[in-house]
């Protein structure tokens, strides 16, 4: 079968952690024996950003790291959908692309019918930014892939589609595995972004303060932190490392006693049962997880088991010093963890669930009319 993907970016993951799920999901198809061909616009903020602060090293980087896989650059004004499709069985466009191209890419799809087309949503802008979502023309797509069964119900309710289904980020397992032998550099890491003022109070509460009052020695990882979350970091003693590719999280993870999870507001009221890809990710690395409070509506995990879940700021503290004091405990958070992720929430068990899908939905339909016939 060959797969064709629209994406924002497949090669920078700068501020756009759905590179981390579909590099995994497009390893994972190769692997199966599928084609895969990945578009993404030339000139895209996430690559562009990453080039201006860092150079074209991490591009290079992405290339040595994941050498099967590739993108091509292409104009959204003049791409050529025609060569693009002529030849997909299943298409997947991403919810970060151009409205103009969703919709042409579904007049494509209703002219020549040769092809499944699924919409895939990762994002908590159907609940903070409707309007936009709204307008997605997606009348002639198959369908949705939800990140969440709430944002599935979403679509369904507000009939911006008339099927929708789950399907959760995972962790590429093959690239995110435990790395024993590493020599321990601190207590705690943290790799995400500052979030765009979505989780101020949180960070402050669940992270700056703990390790403050423990006297922890961390390092955060990520990108776009104002100058007042810079000086907090410092404030707390934590070292900050900037942006981080994502295929090195798994040594750096292996270096470290323990992470934490602190979801982004919208999804802690308006989106349960969605975590970040980074609980996943650390899952997969057998890292010990403290999380902040979130609703595992969706019984993804094992609370309690899997990680710990701090109701407060004082409960993370005492999570957090008896994890890094008890090494049986760390040992079991860890192990259990990672085999919750081996057991359900690997990359291969989401290609599972997008096979499954499109068998569902059956051959398509006959093309009405031949292209540029």
């Amino acid at each position: 079968m060959r797969v064709v993907l629209f994406c924002h970016s497949l090669v920078s993951d700068w501020n756009h952690g759905n590179a981390h799920f579909l590099r995994g999901l497009c390893g994972e198809l190769q692997a199966r024996g599928h084609a895969v061909d990945v578009y993404e616009p030339a000139g895209g903020w996430s690559a562009a950003n990453l080039v201006a602060e860092h150079g074209q090293g991490p591009l290079e980087g992405f290339g040595r790291a994941y050498p099967h896989l590739r993108s091509r650059r292409y104009d959204p004004a003049g791409i050529d959908l025609d060569a693009a499709l002529g030849q997909a069985d299943l298409v997947l466009v991403h919810e970060w692309n151009d409205h103009a191209l969703v919709k042409r890419i579904g007049e494509h799809r209703h002219a020549n019918g040769n092809y499944r087309l699924l919409f895939h949503d990762t994002h908590h802008r159907s609940v903070t930014d409707p309007a936009s979502m709204a307008a997605y023309e997606l009348r002639h797509y198959d369908g949705v892939l939800a990140f969440g069964s709430v944002i599935r119900d979403l679509y369904r309710q507000h009939g911006w589609a008339e099927r929708a289904w789950t399907w959760h980020e995972a962790a590429d397992t093959r690239v995110f595995r435990p790395l024993p032998a590493q020599p321990r550099e601190g207590d705690l890491v943290w790799i995400g972004n500052w979030g765009d003022e979505e989780r101020t109070a949180e960070l402050h509460e669940f992270l700056l303060e703990p390790v403050k009052a423990l006297g922890l020695k961390a390092k955060v990882h990520g990108v776009r932190y104002p100058e007042h979350a810079l000086a907090a970091l410092k404030e707390a003693g934590i070292a900050y490392g900037n942006w981080l590719p994502n295929y090195e999280a798994p040594a750096v993870f292996a270096r470290y006693g323990a992470t934490v999870h602190v979801p982004r507001r919208p999804y802690v009221q308006a989106l349960p049962g969605i975590p970040t890809i980074r609980v996943f990710e650390a899952l997969a690395c057998g890292i010990p997880l403290v999380s902040a409070p979130w609703d595992d509506c969706e019984g993804l995990f094992e609370p309690g088991a899997d990680y710990l879940v701090a109701r407060d700021g004082t409960q993370m503290r005492e999570h957090l010093r008896a994890v890094l004091a008890d090494r049986e405990l760390a040992r079991a958070l860890a192990e259990h963890g990672r085999k919750t992720i081996l057991a359900r929430h690997s990359c291969s068990h989401r290609v599972d669930e997008l096979l499954a899908i499109h068998a569902e939905l059956g051959a398509p339909r006959n093309s009405p009319r031949k292209v540029n016939a």
